[in-house]
């Protein structure tokens, strides 16, 4: 860019900084004369990179298969649940080392009271940890949670019995029964919150007590209303969650093609994203009049936002929850696998699991057999 008259000629170029803005004074020169002053501000766009796979599936150092559930750890390596391995693994973000945690491959249920890494699982969807620092898993075909303590190694199962049903409420979580459980997360309260997707509720299981009961939900597949109280309201197919500084709860519906905000304080529910209706619209408009397709990962960012895996839309969108505007990040709304690094040109296949951490957001890519990260 060039300005100025013939005597007295000044340029400006400014570039794109990484995570960070580059700021540039202009002085509009006119007869050598300061006429006046500009800022400038200019700001690299995300990009996106793999961090694990190589868009095969396998067990090594390298690749995953099918990748569902991830954290970030106490020791900030990154947890996930590698659905068709039967494992849960740990990638050091720094020396990229890959780790088992749990899981020797096997579809199974066994190994309770043992090392975790000679235990079987059976789809392991989702992991989180606890104030202790250890990990819960929601096993969705052994209808089991289950427990690893990770300065011992051992696995054990805290809620559910192997076998699918509904039942236990009010009893201990390691007599209830569960069908199909998909998600945890920790409320404020330190209780467990269980996505039991099948049942179409929410259980809870006290830690300190090991007694279970139905948070939220009565079974029935209908709609959920606005205002509506946890208690006697139906949920269709509560699938995962985020939990906000504040307290209050976020529930993505599967089926229901919502997600909804459970407010702490009142114990209602607001829907803030989703008409009800699959399909792949409304970016750039309010969330709520938006249409998503079967959403099955949560994240609540640092930034105050929340992200969302639109699974079967294969994107990942962003709801501003000041403005309650929604809008897509990651993906084209085509199935594929990349390519890197634009996000919006970067297609994606069926994500799954999202975590938001500063100015960083993490997605298993499942069907690629990929984990992103969006920068």
């Amino acid at each position: 860019m060039v300005v100025g008259g013939p005597d007295r000629i000044c340029s400006l170029r400014i570039k794109s900084m990484r995570r960070r803005e580059f700021l540039g004074a202009l002085c509009v020169m006119g007869g050598g004369v300061c006429a006046t002053s500009v800022t400038l501000t200019a700001q690299r766009g995300r990009t996106v990179s793999t961090l694990l796979g190589t868009g095969s599936p396998g067990y090594s150092d390298a690749q995953v298969s099918n990748p569902y559930g991830l954290v970030i750890g106490p020791d900030k390596r990154l947890y996930f649940c590698d659905l068709d391995n039967q494992r849960i693994r740990a990638l050091d973000l720094a020396t990229k080392k890959l780790t088992t945690i749990a899981g020797d491959g096997r579809r199974a249920y066994a190994g309770d009271g043992g090392p975790a890494t000679s235990a079987a699982l059976n789809m392991p969807h989702e992991l989180r940890f606890d104030a202790n620092g250890d990990i819960y898993v929601a096993e969705r075909d052994n209808h089991v949670i289950r427990k690893i303590v990770m300065k011992s190694g051992v696995i054990s199962t805290v809620a559910g019995t192997g076998t699918a049903g509904f039942g236990g409420d009010g009893g201990q979580g390691t007599s209830a029964q569960l069908r199909q459980p998909h998600s945890i997360v920790f409320d404020r309260a330190g209780a467990l919150l269980i996505c039991d997707i099948a049942n179409h509720r929410i259980r809870r299981l006290n830690l300190g007590t090991g007694m279970i009961d139905t948070f939220a939900g009565t079974g029935e597949t209908a709609f959920t209303p606005e205002n509506a109280p946890l208690l006697n309201t139906p949920l269709n197919g509560p699938r995962t969650m985020a939990v906000a500084p504040n307290g209050d709860i976020y529930l993505a519906l599967r089926e229901g093609n919502a997600i909804y905000r459970i407010d702490a304080k009142t114990q209602t529910f607001h829907r803030i994203a989703g008409t009800g209706v699959s399909g792949y619209s409304g970016d750039g408009d309010l969330a709520v009049n938006a249409k998503l397709n079967g959403p099955k990962g949560l994240a609540y960012g640092s930034d105050g936002n929340l992200y969302i895996a639109d699974t079967e839309n294969h994107v990942i969108r962003r709801l501003d929850m000041e403005r309650g505007t929604i809008t897509t990040v990651l993906g084209t709304g085509t199935r594929g696998d990349g390519p890197e690094p634009e996000p919006k040109r970067c297609s994606l296949s069926r994500p799954h699991g999202v975590f938001a951490a500063p100015g960083l957001v993490y997605l298993s890519d499942s069907e690629s057999h990929r984990i992103r990260v969006l920068d």
